[in-house]
């Protein structure tokens, strides 16, 4: 019995598991990589991921802006606060997934926009493709007949059509032949915007690096009649870039001559709320320049320096005097009270390190505005200083600076201190008006309340990528605006000689995407047209068919084939555009 070679064939046949497919290898595997990375799809999803990623470092208190309230975070909740510092949720701009996120967007959309710039770029040199056979296929499409009197054939009816388009700002290509016809193109301007957009976009993430790693912020409080000096040593609190070098630093100054702060006397509804804040400055951009008057005001920095100087707050100094138990001055000068309320209810530390036989602390509260409250107890009524008054209590003992830990000047460690003076002892508190003294319990000094000040406190800030922000972001929506109102079309005009002497022209209008306005556009060019030969609206040609008279001599027997071709055209036109 003879063997059926179909059926030993199908038995021979090797199953599916046992095909063998190609390997994608190393290399390929990191094009592939490259490409689901360079995605347009991949870019979005990045964006929008960076902008939840930024969420944590608007709910939750953060390590560069405020320490102190990091800290007290961390002290209120001890189960869940470890956990969070873990995962950075209080250096959310610092932190390594966020900087992961930010780099893969940067390398994203360098890695869309570098292809489809060089496409543009070629697209933008060639030639506008080749006229469809069937114009009326197209989106838009419209006729006319050039009367035999005008004595227009169809090599000048094309050429005249390219006139008409080149006015309208159409990149224009003449196609003479047996059927003259003209392309043109328009809206290359629509993709350079796109492209601008983005670019514009990683110009902003660029910039925004710049000054991560360059740039500096500090603050610094300044009494009325001190000067600040840009060192490091002259800041507070100092936040420094990655590559920040303290030679980045200009040797400028500035002295604080007077703060002026006005309040609401008029409306009883605001009354005593803060209108406006003026610090006097005087600046000098080194030690051998000249000095120069400037006013600093909220929202409103100087600049100097090449960095910016911000008002962020304001307070009381009440300068005191402390003398120990010698007799000598300890301490003396302006000390800085952190208001607490609208009254400017102040908290103020002194510590005096100096002093002999024993270090003594102060801590309490300063009222601009002093009043007793039904319990009599001392109270702020008002922040102008009508009734200045310091409340103290005074301890004795180790200050713990010694030790070489740093502390809070704001705050008093008493563990290793006794008490002095205090509402609840038998010396009572300490209560001082302008001029006022006190002397301390068991021979250990003096205070003394000799004047008042006000301090401004600074935010300077250098920040080398700011402007470079502003640009590229001026130019992204620029980018954006063109992207979304200008419009990508391709204009086709074919001419033909009618046996009776008369021009036949058809044209065609095809658009990138939805475009409402194309159909005005056909309408301005058959216009422009007809003007140009002076055809009347009644002289337009079609037969109802929606094909142009002068195609009649088609050959039926060929109509399926044009059909398909004319077909081909427009969709290849279209993919094209």
């Amino acid at each position: 019995m003879e063997k059926n070679p179909v059926k030993e064939a199908r038995k021979t046949k090797p199953a599916a598991d046992d095909v063998a497919l190609p390997a994608l290898g190393f290399v390929g595997s990191l094009r592939w990589a490259w490409r689901q990375l360079t995605s347009m799809r991949t870019a979005l999803f990045l964006l929008l991921l960076l902008a939840v990623a930024a969420v944590p470092g608007s709910m939750f208190p953060q390590r560069g802006q405020d320490a102190a309230k990091v800290t007290a975070y961390l002290q209120e909740h001890k189960t869940a606060g470890p956990i969070m510092d873990w995962f950075k949720l209080f250096d959310v701009f610092s932190s390594p997934w966020f900087a992961a996120i930010y780099l893969l967007l940067f390398v994203s959309l360098i890695g869309c926009v570098v292809p489809r710039a060089k496409v543009h770029y070629k697209a933008m040199r060639s030639a506008p493709p080749r006229t469809p056979k069937r114009l009326s296929r197209l989106a838009e499409y419209g006729t006319l007949e050039i009367p035999a009197a005008h004595g227009v054939d169809a090599a000048a009816a094309v050429r005249d059509a390219a006139a008409v388009l080149k006015k309208r700002r159409y990149r224009v290509e003449v196609r003479d032949g047996e059927r003259p016809s003209v392309g043109a193109e328009i809206g290359f301007m629509k993709e350079v915007g796109n492209l601008v957009f983005h670019v514009s976009l990683i110009g902003v993430l660029a910039a925004v690096a710049c000054s991560g790693l360059f740039g500096y912020s500090g603050q610094r409080i300044v009494v009325e009649g001190d000067t600040f000096v840009n060192t490091l040593v002259g800041y507070d609190t100092f936040k420094p870039g990655t590559y920040f070098n303290e030679n980045q630093l200009g040797p400028y100054s500035i002295t604080l001559d007077k703060l002026t702060v006005k309040y609401d006397r008029e409306s009883k509804a605001h009354y005593g709320q803060p209108l406006d804040f003026n610090a006097t400055l005087t600046t000098k951009d080194s030690p051998t320049a000249a000095p120069v008057q400037q006013t600093l005001k909220v929202n409103d920095p100087v600049s100097i320096g090449g960095t910016n100087v911000y008002l962020v707050g304001n307070g009381y100094a009440p300068v005191v005097t402390v003398r120990d138990g010698a007799g000598k001055v300890a301490f003396q000068g302006p000390v800085v009270a952190v208001p607490t309320d609208g009254a400017y209810t102040s908290l103020m530390v002194i510590k005096v390190p100096d002093a002999k036989p024993s270090q003594l602390g102060f801590v309490g509260f300063f009222l601009p505005t002093a009043m007793l409250n039904d319990k009599g107890l001392a109270v702020g009524s008002d922040p102008d200083p009508f009734n200045p008054q310091l409340n103290l209590n005074s301890f004795y003992g180790d200050l713990g600076l010694d030790g070489g830990i740093p502390r809070n000047v704001f705050t008093l460690d008493t563990s290793g201190m006794k008490q002095l003076n205090g509402r609840n002892l038998k010396p009572g508190g300490i209560v001082l008006g302008p001029g006022g003294k006190y002397t301390l319990p068991e021979g250990k000094g003096s205070i003394s309340f000799d004047g008042l000040k006000r301090y401004a406190a600074l935010d300077v800030r250098h920040d080398p990528g700011q402007v470079y922000v502003l640009i590229f972001a001026v130019l992204a929506l620029a980018g954006l605006v063109a992207s979304l109102f200008l419009g990508r079309r391709r204009v086709w005009i074919r001419t033909g000689n009618h046996p009776d002497g008369r021009t036949m022209v058809e044209y065609g209008l095809l658009a990138r995407g939805e475009d409402h306005r194309l159909a005005g556009e056909a309408v301005a060019i058959g216009k422009a047209l007809r003007a140009t030969w002076v055809v009347p609206e009644t002289a337009a040609a079609d037969d109802g068919t929606g094909a142009p008279q002068d195609n009649s001599q088609d050959n039926s027997q060929d109509t399926s084939q044009d059909h398909r071709e004319s077909t081909r055209d427009a969709a290849t036109a279209g993919k094209d555009l």
